[in-house]
């Protein structure tokens, strides 16, 4: 059982995949289409790394505005996720990942990479911040429970 973490962009899929005691995210691979409204070839390369990893769960990334709002981006992530939902008939839950790029950015400027090294797995970076903010959160709530 693994959980994949997805950052749904315009032209761009980041995709992590938790370890198998889902206690860790790991980047695996950044997804590139030519049009936005193109999804065909990144659903099916979801289809195929959901069938790998033996994925149960997905997570993806929902870009709220800093104030809590809805906006074009979220909107479209939603979109997303209930295609994901009705295609795969897995469970796909949307989290918050405001402020996951900037980090995942932070993070790849302190390793000394450049804009066009970063350019090429920020997306990646930020569905591992968005995945792990996830497992995260189940890991602390089975603990709170088990103290109970």
């Amino acid at each position: 059982m693994r959980i994949m973490g997805l950052d749904y962009g315009s032209v761009t899929v980041g995709v992590a995949i938790s370890d198998p005691l889902l206690l860790t995210a790991q980047g695996i691979e950044v997804i590139h289409r030519k049009d936005e409204n193109k999804l065909r070839r990144t659903l099916a390369r979801i289809d195929e790394l959901i069938i790998e990893y033996q994925v149960t769960e997905i997570v993806v990334g929902y870009p709220k505005h800093m104030n809590n709002s809805i906006g074009d981006r979220a909107a479209k992530s939603e979109e997303f996720a209930d295609k994901l939902s009705k295609r795969t008939k897995l469970k796909v839950t949307l989290w918050d990942e405001r402020l996951t790029t900037v980090a995942a950015d932070q993070v790849l400027s302190e390793g000394g990479l450049n804009y066009k090294q970063k350019a090429l797995i920020i997306d990646k970076i930020a569905a591992v911040f968005i995945l792990q903010g996830y497992l995260d959160k189940l890991y602390n709530t089975a603990n709170k429970d088990n103290n109970e």
